[in-house]
């Protein structure tokens, strides 16, 4: 048990590795090799269920470490209790690693099907993390700097390259080693194309707001007029300002000097204006809600967040001591209709922060019409972690799964535009108080990914849970007949 213990640990250790700060990506095909060879040792399914664990804890605790921060620092939790919260999460998500290891276990690694059962089934659990409420980064994630791989993405999403990467790991693993080339060719015969040059200028603005101030009307006076003089100073007369996701109380209903503040910078400078803000439910509950302006001033679309982050816009049950890390009072309510809004004669996509962790969610825009997307964002609750890095990957898979222009604005970084083949073009420096003008397109194709969704995944986890069950059937027909 020992061996396979350390195989477990040595599987976590090569997920650390692949992810941003990192970024190994090369060791992503081998990244579970590890613990296959310890769970396809192990015949009892509750050890290989605590291999699973062993393989999932430490992974989740380095990768996620930011949390602890976030809940002590801003959700004002006890350092005692922050770490006990936090070691919870981590088991809960482990909890999907343990499942996994005690079905592949299931699998006979020399019959022919062991492979992509095992691919398979990876894949489909890993699809399982955004249904349970907390998705981040994807086996498939480590990919986002290998070019050649990234046709995969806008036919099937992310989930292929989990596919792909957990198919060489278990082929490896039986010695049928064509699987492995099958993986390998799959992604050359639909390489993707090199986008069109960039032809339209947008003004990102990075103010760097402190995270965690006592807000009086005159500091927030003051940093709206650092914010307001930041604006003003765009040369190039760029059609579209940008404001983040903002730590502020800015409401733009229920302010109107604040109102007045956005309608102004709108008009005067005759450009398009998107910008984060709080307003309220009809249930008087807050949204976060991304507002855009046009040339006049006038509002032409709202767009309130749907997918709130645990701890940050709402508390899950299982964690009813943890505060919010908001200002709000009460948890926020989601919206309940994506945004695409008029941008001139384009249309403009918009999601907020965390929502860029659901490729499901984010390939509806493309879909209904939205030929750039923008991500607003405050990622200063991460502190001085590598989230932030973590976060910007995630947002470069969905311009690639969609074949999009992503213009992610931030309150202290990564500020950035990314294209339609997840390269970063242009951006700001972290935490640095700043705007830049920066150069996207526009595009209106479709990729198959955007207009179908995650069939692939889904139709993974079928596959692999009626391998499971065909495999457990045989098992059983031959115990029985043995005996």
């Amino acid at each position: 048990m020992t061996k396979q213990l350390l195989l477990a640990c040595s599987s976590s250790l090569l997920l650390i590795l692949i992810a941003p700060r990192w970024s190994l990506g090369w060791l992503a095909p081998f990244a579970i090799l590890p613990l296959l060879m310890a769970v396809r040792e192990q015949a009892d399914w509750r050890k290989r269920a605590l291999l699973g664990l062993v393989a999932g804890i430490p992974y989740w605790f380095v990768v996620c470490l930011w949390i602890e921060h976030v809940l002590a620092f801003h959700g004002g939790l006890p350092e005692w209790l922050a770490w006990i919260s936090f070691v919870l999460f981590c088991f809960l998500k482990s909890l999907h690693m343990a499942v996994f290891a005690v079905l592949a276990g299931l699998f006979n690694r020399w019959q022919w099907w062991y492979a992509p059962a095992v691919a398979a089934l990876w894949t489909g659990i890993e699809r399982s993390h955004g249904t349970f409420g907390f998705a981040w980064l994807a086996l498939g994630n480590a990919g986002i700097d290998a070019g050649w791989l990234l046709g995969v993405p806008a036919l099937v999403g992310v989930y292929g390259l989990s596919f792909l990467f957990a198919l060489i790991a278990a082929a490896i693993a039986s010695r049928k080693y064509v699987y492995a080339g099958a993986a390998l060719l799959w992604p050359v015969m639909v390489l993707p194309s090199e986008p069109a040059p960039p032809n339209q200028t947008a003004y990102l603005v990075q103010p760097a707001m402190p995270q965690a101030s006592e807000w009086t009307r005159e500091l927030l006076e003051q940093k709206l007029k650092a914010l307001s003089d930041l604006s003003s100073t765009d040369k190039s007369n760029a059609p579209l300002l940008i404001w983040p996701e903002m730590p502020g109380p800015l409401y733009f209903d229920a302010d109107p000097a604040f109102r007045n503040l956005t309608i102004d910078l709108a008009r005067l400078y005759r450009r398009n204006f998107l910008f984060g803000t709080v307003t309220r439910a009809p249930s008087g509950a807050p949204y976060n809600t991304a507002i855009l302006l046009n040339r006049d001033g006038v509002e032409t679309g709202r767009y309130n967040k749907m997918n709130l982050v645990p701890f940050g816009e709402f508390v899950p049950s299982a964690f009813a001591w943890v505060n919010r890390i908001t200002q709000e009072a009460g948890d926020f309510a989601p919206g309940d209709k994506i945004g695409v809004f008029p941008l001139d004669s384009a249309k403009l996509g918009v999601f907020i922060c965390y929502e860029s962790a659901f490729p499901e969610f984010v390939r509806q825009y493309s879909r209904d019409g939205a030929q750039v997307f923008a991500n607003i964002s405050n990622d200063g609750y991460f502190g001085p972690s590598r989230a932030r890095e973590q976060h910007l990957s995630l947002v470069r898979m969905r311009a690639v799964e969609n074949r999009r222009w992503i213009l992610r604005a931030t309150n202290n970084g990564i500020t950035a535009v990314v294209d339609p083949l997840g390269r970063v073009t242009d951006s700001i420096p972290e935490y640095q108080h700043a705007a830049k003008a920066m150069r996207y397109g526009l595009r209106s194709d479709v990729t198959f990914y955007a207009r179908h969704g995650d069939w692939f995944a889904w139709s993974c986890l079928a596959a692999a849970l009626a391998a499971a069950a065909a495999a457990v059937t045989m098992k059983t027909s031959n115990a029985q007949r043995g005996h």
